[in-house]
Order: structure tokens, then sequence, then C-alpha cells
């Protein structure tokens, strides 16, 4: 029984922290005015007839706060990868310098850094409907278990505790995130 029980708080802190997980890589890719190579992670280019991602036909550097720089493995690969970031939508504009690609990052104006401090909080929003469902699924588990009604219900508080620490730590993650938006 005890077996039962710790599997199901195990199979729900690992899903909760998952959601985790997801949001931190979804907030990385919130910019927040700083040039930063994880920037362009969703960036796909057409590499002898296969989508690959950007990272793998190319280095990309931050040589300073405001550039980001891109060299392909092959000279051919130029204009590719500015089709590739066009394509992405992430409001760059790539230049070609016929060594690298250089994109400009350019500063946040406030109206954007709202707009970037919204996306934040939706996707916070995301993980703590994640982390709420996967309380759910756990309590339907502790449900469907046949157990002692007071084991029950402490395994239920302890799952009530698990969800509220993770939904604190959700908070904490984006408060910075939306800090580093506005300050920066």
């Amino acid at each position: 029984m005890n077996e039962e029980i710790d599997f199901i708080l195990d199979s729900a802190k690992e899903s909760m922290e998952e959601a985790i997980k997801h949001l931190k890589k979804q907030l990385t890719n919130i910019r927040a005015g700083k040039a930063n190579p994880a920037m362009l992670s969703s960036v796909m280019v057409e590499y002898y007839g296969t989508m690959t991602p950007l990272n793998q036909v190319s280095n990309v550097n931050t040589p300073d706060a405001r550039t980001l720089t891109i060299q392909p493995f092959e000279k051919a690969m130029f204009k590719e990868i500015e089709k590739g970031i066009m394509n992405a939508n992430l409001g760059f504009n790539p230049m070609n310098n016929g060594e690298s690609v250089i994109i400009n990052v350019p500063p946040l104006t406030e109206e954007r850094r709202l707009q970037l401090s919204k996306q934040a909080k939706a996707e916070a929003e995301e993980a703590k409907i994640g982390v709420r469902n996967d309380r759910r699924t756990a309590m339907n588990e502790i449900k469907k278990a046949d157990l002692p009604e007071d084991v029950q219900k402490d395994t239920e508080d302890e799952i009530q505790k698990l969800t509220d620490s993770f939904i604190v730590e959700i908070d904490r993650i984006n408060t910075i995130k939306e800090k580093e938006i506005m300050t920066v």
C-alpha cells in the first residue's frame, strides 16, 4: 500500500517538475532586451532538403549585449539562414557581411515590454494549469486506490502541499522574468 502511495506522489512530483522545465524553456524564448543565442532556438533552416535547427548548421554567438552573430559551417547557407530567421517571425532583420549573419537586437519599447510581460504571465498560468491537472490526476488515482480514509486524506493533503510549493516556484520564476523584462 505504501508503495502505491509513493508511486502516485513520485509520478505527480515528476509531472509537476516537467511543467516547471517547460515554463523555463518557454521563458527563455521571451527576449528580455539582451541578445541570447537561445532566442534563435526555434529557427529552422532548410539544409539539403531537410528542415534542420539553426544551431546544427552554424555557430551562434553574442559578441555584445545587442548583437547576435551566426557563422554557418558552409558558406552556401547564408541565404537559407536569413530566410529561416525571417520565417521564424521573431522580429529580427538579419544582415549578411560575407562571413557571418549579424542580427542587431533592438532595444525594447515600453509597449513591447508590456506585451512580453503579458506573454510571460500567460506562460506561467499555463504551467500552473499543468500543475493543477497533475494534482487532479494524482487525487483521482488516490481515490481509485483502496486506501483507508485517514491515509487517503493524509495523502491528499501531501499532494496539495506539493502543488502549492510548485505554484509558489512558478510565481517566483515568473517574477524574476518580469523584472528582467522591465529593467533591461
